[in-house]
């Protein structure tokens, strides 16, 4: 039994080098109208020439249906690269002079689930630590992601996390559609996956063993943007388990996105 003192019960003072860089791409969102706190979900960084995005899905930023309508966002930033612990929350106002901020965009299914913020690098706190996912990181071909490959999600389910370093959690996935086909005719993938509410905006990403020198520091593709969960309308709630089924829109919607202001 450990003693009052013993080293074992000290908080470790972890550094950003000594985690993988995926966990620094990924922070939790958190959605406010004015001082009231709404919902909790997930995003990630994505970055562009000289421009930083906040990724999420569109549902987090505004939803009709359930008359969501956040008037800004509160992410969590690293802010001490010797020490994780460290964090501050930095505020994302989501609309100027009464015009959203944020970028969505739609194709020939219909809207597509996900949302981009540009944060200004000037606003970001001293210090601050991240990674970014970059285009490319994104998949050259769909013949390189087989059906049932093995994929991560990562994010904050429930907003749980590891609240003393502020990092997410990953969730194993696997590919259950054809990737690159755009299931149902809309423009997303499936995943099995055990998934919670609050991992809305995370991403979807395959280790990549190229070690290709553009990707080596962040050695992960980035497929998708995790959205919600899929059910059946006609599943008998006592018989029936959940699908377990997830869809995933394809995240080369960020190029389209970020393209007027790429390099």
């Amino acid at each position: 039994m450990n003693a009052i003192g013993d080293p074992l019960l000290e908080v470790q003072q972890v550094a950003a080098f000594a985690v993988d860089p995926l966990f620094l791409c990924v922070t939790r969102v958190s959605t406010f109208w004015q001082g009231s706190a709404l919902t909790n979900a997930s995003g990630f960084f994505f970055e562009r020439g000289a421009r930083l995005y906040l990724v999420t899905s569109r549902h987090v930023v505004v939803d009709e249906p359930t008359n969501h309508r956040p008037n800004r966002l509160e992410i969590e930033l690293h802010t001490d690269a010797e020490n994780l612990a460290q964090s501050v929350a930095f505020s994302v106002p989501l609309h100027v002079w009464g015009q959203p901020v944020w970028r969505q965009g739609c194709d020939a299914g219909g809207c597509i689930d996900v949302a981009v913020v540009e944060l200004d690098r000037s606003r970001l706190p001293p210090g601050v630590v991240l990674r970014a996912f970059t285009p490319t990181h994104l998949t050259a071909t769909h013949t390189e992601v087989r059906a049932g490959e093995p994929l991560l999600v990562v994010g904050f389910p429930l907003g749980f996390h590891d609240v003393l370093h502020h990092l997410p959690v990953v969730r194993h996935a696997a590919m259950a559609s054809s990737y690159g086909m755009r299931f149902g005719g809309e423009g997303y993938f499936l995943t099995d996956a055990r998934t919670h509410r609050g991992t809305s905006g995370a991403p979807v990403v395959m280790h990549r063993a190229d070690g290709g020198h553009a990707t080596r520091a962040l050695p992960w593709r980035l497929l998708g943007v995790h959205s919600v969960r899929l059910d059946v309308g006609h599943r008998d709630l006592v018989r029936d388990e959940s699908l377990g089924l997830n869809c995933a829109w394809y995240a080369d919607i960020l190029l389209t996105l970020t393209q007027d202001v790429g390099p």
